[in-house]
């Protein structure tokens, strides 16, 4: 019987402020083949070249990141010398070629616009997105939210107790509900913030490690705030500032089906007087932050930007459309369904609420 000729695969991956990293290779019962490492990188002495593709040669096809990078650097000669590519890179092309990895030029990505829906609405539908995309039956989706009353969202694991001040959500009207992913709790009104997530294949962020995740996501809030006037950075782990304060915070949640949710809250036009009514922001949550003020912790992007909140939004959206080849979205009334059963069944229960009281 005449054996099937092998498949090819092919991936590249080009290092941010480095080069182009190629794979290209076969696989042989479910074992890598034939791997040619190639690009326009630079390497000392030629033969090192030999050694990245000896490492890869006969390892399973779904080697992690991790093992993929580990089995390249067990394999260099002392001497070698890699120059704007690193095993680590190479074991990004790998996984693209293998598609466990991928860029964004390899998904169509959706936009949703700003939505008024409940609080609890908006966390539900982060979950039901989530596993949208995790599932391939949504594509990955940047969604901007529009807030109809006061609210504060606690982070999963916080206690509820710790956070929230429940004289001041009774005295104010503010809702308080708890999200899936981790981080801080934040306090918003209508119109005095800015808050978009992101519903993506984990593939995306293959071999990134969490820190590194958090700006390579937002890389294109970045070059929107520049259009703005604003220079802005991550200050590690997961918060946006300028040299006059922060003006938002991320957090993540990955599911077990793929999926990944990453969202962000901007500050707008915030009232930081009743923000520190509501929430409960002590000391030692200050203590690596060089201040003494949680008020002056924050700078809004209105008092830096002079503009409309819906400009910055226009601005942040084109941004992303523009360098991802984004078109426009809706929500489903399947999507919007599964939400509000979701609220019913979890996110607007004391069960889930006071998980951790």
């Amino acid at each position: 019987m005449e054996q099937a000729a092998m498949r090819e695969y092919h991936g590249e991956y080009k290092v941010p402020r480095g080069k182009l990293v190629v794979a290209d290779l076969g696989l042989l019962a479910g074992k890598l083949s034939d791997v040619s490492i190639n690009g326009d990188f630079f390497l000392e002495p030629d033969e090192a070249l030999g050694d990245i593709n000896a490492a890869l040669e006969d390892l399973p096809a779904g080697t992690s990141h991790g093992d993929l990078a580990a089995a390249i650097r067990r394999q260099l000669r002392p001497d070698a010398e890699l120059f704007g590519f690193s095993p680590e890179a190479v074991a990004t092309a790998v996984r693209r070629a293998l598609g466990k990895a991928s860029a964004w030029a390899d998904h169509q990505w959706e936009i949703i616009g700003p939505t008024p829906l409940s609080t609890a609405m908006h966390v539900a539908m982060d979950e039901v997105l989530t596993r949208g995309v995790g599932s391939g039956a949504r594509n990955p989706t940047l969604r901007f939210w529009e807030w109809e009353s006061p609210s504060v969202v606690i982070g999963s694991f916080q206690s509820m107790r710790n956070e929230v001040d429940d004289d001041a959500v009774r005295r104010h009207g503010v809702s308080v509900v708890r999200r899936i992913s981790g981080g801080g709790a934040m306090f918003m009104e209508h119109g005095n913030a800015i808050t978009y997530s992101l519903y993506i294949p984990q593939s995306l962020v293959d071999g990134l490690s969490f820190a590194d995740s958090y700006p390579f996501l937002d890389d294109w809030v970045m070059e929107g705030l520049k259009k703005l006037g604003i220079s802005a950075w991550y200050q590690p782990l997961n918060d946006i500032a300028t040299d006059v304060g922060k003006i938002g915070g991320a957090a993540q949640k990955r599911l077990s089906n793929g999926g990944m949710l990453h969202h962000v809250t901007m500050s707008y036009d915030i009232d930081a007087d009743k923000m520190l009514e509501v929430l409960r922001i002590g000391r030692e949550k200050l203590s690596d932050k060089g201040i003494k003020s949680a008020k002056k912790r924050v700078d809004p992007l209105r008092r830096q930007t002079g503009l409309a909140r819906e400009e910055i939004i226009r601005v942040l959206s084109d941004t992303f459309r523009e360098r991802y080849q984004a078109v426009d979205g809706t929500l489903s009334e399947a999507e919007l369904s599964a939400a509000q059963a979701l609220v019913e069944e979890k996110f607007g229960t004391n069960e889930w609420l006071y998980r951790v009281p």
